[in-house]
This record gives structure tokens, C-alpha cells and sequence, in this order.
């Protein structure tokens, strides 16, 4: 969708700087370019130069006016979200990217659509007939150019059904309805655990947790004031880098001046956590966070080695005492990349069951709900391969011996910084019981146990 009153402002305020918006086509073509979806393997040196690397989803595309910057592009489940947001002033020399308040309200702009979009990613004709409503919405959400709701699934598809601006001077823009009910209130703590470990003395592992807090509140009124309380056990690790949603009406400064960038000390902010709010309609996020745990939910070695034809492999896991051993699913991802389909299979467990993928490329380790008493288990197993075809997977990164182990887990009723919130905390300012209902998670995400026997892409490398 374009905004002409937005590329009206865009000429104005940019002045010599301003490039012009080319055509659909035009503009589709620059950008699949500049993602690396076409022509991925023709070296241009202004997108592949290893000087110029990329830390965000903001690009730079090429048109025929000249760079049109900038145009915050991501892809997620197979497909592009993409906007360019205006920036409210000249482009040279570029301003810093957090100056440019257009790219945060186009950043949660892309994620509403994301969220009302990728739900029905499975299924085809769902998944075009939101897209076809998607138009419709956007005159909700965003008219004239300037996001004002960006919970793209609370709005009503059709245009005979937009209310109109609530007569209730106290209700905020982002409660779009009223509800008639018992009040109840539902949160869920998700944390993510990213992870790289390499088992080599001179690569230090790495690991960070991310964390959200997800809340639906049912309750009458215009502006109902609630106030949630997060909680840490005493030896739990504290949370930082706290980013809260909009409706929020006031918080400690402490909580957000914690730092994922400072080191740690006795002096940082360890709760309790406070967040008095005004709650939308819909479900939302109240607030991310980080935190640096002191160790790894599990720790693993993984050791690949080739042999004439074949290739030697051992894993070996370790459930950390302090977790919870009690899964909803644990498995270990082996892949085999640049290799041929697994003719032969010989391999030993401790513990759980071996699987082979139906394309005869992927070791699934299925561990299951609980880790045994030892909370040690082990695989050692040698493969060969038959004749690779273009359908086996490839990667430029693993060739070679370079391989990892792929961990998936989710661990109900657990967070690994040790976050909970407390029901008898909740505090609800209208009349009647509310019910509360409280629920934490943890959920491995990008969790890789590389091969010690072969270099690995080093996130750390002392000098």
C-alpha cells in the first residue's frame, strides 16, 4: 500500500536528499536483489563486501533515482514484511537509526501484520484470504501513513464495521472495544534460550535468554487499571535490557536502566518488578527483557569424525542440576549437509530412541520428557552415505567435518532466570473477583553443539 500524503512530506522534508518511491514492480525487483533472493550467486561488491555487514532489517535498495534508505525488510515462514518509514528530516549525511521514530512504529507495524498472517501459514486459502483483507485493515490501522493501531488481528475486516472514536474521553486509542464479562486475567512468561557451544579451550560458549510477557485481560470499563508484579526467586538472574509495551503508564527507572552491555553488579536491579497498565482489547506483549544466566539449561559435546567412507559420531548431553527434567519434548537434530542420503546406520543410545528422516539426511536423537537419574545421556553411531542428489541439503558454512547438533526443547512451568508472577500480586482496580490464570515456559531457539574436532563459525575468539 502507498501513502501519497507520506511521499508528499517525504519530498518536503528531505529536500535535495529525497529519493522517489519507484514503481511496485520496480521496487520488488530492487529489493529481492538486495535480500540475496535473486542473483544470490553474482558477487556485487556495494551488497557482498565483507565490510559491509549487515546488524539490522534495515536495508539500503538501488532504484533507478537513486538509494532508497530506509526500507526496513524481513523475511519470516517464506515470506518478505517490508516497509519504508519516512524520515522527518534530511538524508545526508544518514541519521542514527535510533533518531528515525518512522522505524520503530514500521517495525511493529510489520510484526502486527506478522501476527495476523503467519498463524495460517499452513493452510493456503486461509492464508489468502487474510492477505486479500489485509487492505482493508490497513485503512484501520494506519490511515493516511501514520500507524495507530498495530494489533492487526483485533480489527474487523470490513469497512462497514469500524467503530467509531470511543465517546469515553478516558479510554485510550488502543482499547478498541469494551468487554461484558467476569473479569480474568491470563499471563504467560516465554523464555528463549539461544546457544552456541563448541567444547574447545579456546572458544569461549556463548548463551542469552529472551523473555516476554504475554497478557489477555478481560475486564469492563473504558480504563481499567491493572497491576502485574514479575517476581525472582532469590538466587535468580536478574532481568535487563526491560522494553515495555505503550499502554504501561509509569515504571521504576532502575528497571530500565539495567543493561545487558554492563557487566553485572551488587548493585543491579533485582525486582520485584512493577508494571501498572492500561490493557488493550486483544492479547499483547507487556514487556520483553534479557538475562544473563549463569549457565546453559543443558551442556553437550558433539564429535564428528571421517573415516574412509564412513563418519564416526558421538554426542554426549547434560540436564544442568537446577533445571526442571520434566519436557514436553527434548530431541537432538543431527544433520548431515553436502553429503548423500545415510545408506548405513550403526549407532548405540543411552537413553531414548534414534530416527532417520524419510530424506535420509537427518538423525532425530528423540529423548523424550525426562533425562535419567544421571541427567547424562549419550550416541555414538557410524554413518555412510550414498550418492548426493539436489535434494540432499547443502550449506556453505558446514563442509567438510564442520557440522553441529540442533537442540529442540520446551519445558512447561519453568524459566530459566527463575521469573514468575505471583496471582495474589495481580492487583485489578474494578469491582467483582477477577480469575487469574498464570503460566511460564522455556523454549530452546537457535541451540547449536558444534563439532570440536573442526573449525566452527566462532561467535567469540579471545586475541
Amino acid at each position: 500500500r502507498r501513502f501519497p500524503t507520506v511521499e508528499l512530506r517525504a519530498e518536503t522534508l528531505n529536500g535535495p536528499s529525497h529519493v522517489p518511491v519507484p514503481s511496485d514492480s520496480a521496487f520488488l525487483k530492487a529489493l529481492l536483489f538486495e535480500l540475496r533472493l535473486v542473483d544470490d550467486h553474482v558477487f556485487v561488491e556495494h551488497r557482498d563486501t565483507c565490510t559491509r555487514i549487515n546488524h539490522s532489517s534495515v536495508h539500503s535498495v538501488s532504484s533507478g533515482a537513486g538509494e532508497l534508505w530506509p526500507v526496513l525488510a524481513f523475511q519470516k515462514d517464506g515470506l518478505i514484511y517490508a516497509c519504508l518509514p519516512l524520515v522527518e528530516g534530511p538524508l545526508e549525511p544518514r541519521p542514527p537509526l535510533l533518531t528515525v521514530p518512522g522505524l520503530s512504529q514500521g517495525l511493529a507495524l510489520l510484526l502486527g501484520i506478522m501476527d495476523y498472517v503467519s498463524p495460517s501459514r499452513k493452510n493456503e486459502g486461509e492464508m489468502s484470504a487474510k492477505i486479500s483483507q489485509l487492505r482493508n485493515l490497513l485503512v484501520q490501522a494506519c490511515p493516511l501513513g501514520t500507524p495507530l493501531n498495530t494489533d492487526i488481528r483485533s480489527l474487523s475486516g470490513s469497512l462497514e464495521d469500524i467503530q467509531e472514536m470511543p465517546t469515553d474521553k478516558d479510554q485510550p486509542a488502543w482499547r478498541s472495544n469494551t468487554y461484558k464479562g467476569k473479569p480474568q486475567v491470563n499471563v504467560c512468561i516465554t523464555e528463549k534460550v539461544n546457544c552456541m557451544q563448541y567444547d574447545q579451550r579456546d572458544v569461549v560458549d556463548t548463551w542469552q535468554v529472551y523473555g516476554a510477557v504475554n497478557c489477555k485481560c478481560d475486564i469492563e470499563g473504558a480504563a481499567p487499571n491493572v497491576t502485574l508484579t514479575l517476581n525472582l526467586p532469590s538466587n535468580g538472574a536478574p532481568l535487563q535490557d526491560i522494553v515495555v509495551h505503550h499502554c504501561v503508564t509509569s515504571v521504576d527507572p532502575a528497571m530500565l536502566m539495567s543493561s545487558s552491555a554492563e557487566p553485572l553488579d551488587d548493585s543491579v536491579y533485582n525486582g520485584p518488578y512493577k508494571f501498572p497498565f492500561i490493557p488493550p482489547s486483544d492479547s499483547f506483549n507487556l514487556c520483553y527483557y534479557t538475562s544473563q544466566v549463569p549457565v546453559p539449561p543443558i551442556l553437550g559435546s558433539y564429535q564428528l569424525v571421517e573415516e574412509g567412507s564412513q563418519i564416526k559420531i558421538t554426542v554426549n548431553l547434560k540436564l544442568h542440576e537446577s533445571i526442571k527434567n520434566s519436557f514436553e519434548y527434548c530431541e537432538a537434530h543431527i544433520t548431515f549437509f553436502n553429503r548423500g542420503p545415510i545408506a548405513q546406520l550403526e549407532h548405540k543410545v543411552s537413553y531414548g530412541q534414534l530416527d532417520v528422516s524419510r530424506e535420509k539426511s537427518l538423525l532425530v536423537w528423540v529423548i523424550g520428557q525426562k533425562f535419567p537419574k544421571s541427567l547424562e545421556v549419550s550416541l555414538t553411531g557410524t554413518v555412510s552415505f550414498g550418492t548426493a542428489g539436489k535434494e540432499h541439503p547443502t550449506d556453505y558454512v558446514c563442509t567438510g567435518n564442520t557440522a553441529y547438533v540442533k537442540l529442540r526443547f520446551r519445558i512447561p512451568d519453568f524459566t530459566l532466570t527463575g521469573c514468575y508472577v505471583d496471582q495474589h500480586s495481580v492487583q485489578i482496580f474494578v469491582p467483582g473477583k477477577p480469575k487469574i490464570t498464570a503460566s511460564r515456559e522455556l523454549i530452546s531457539s537457535d541451540y547449536y553443539i558444534w563439532n570440536s574436532k573442526a573449525p566452527a563459525p566462532m561467535v567469540y575468539k579471545p586475541l
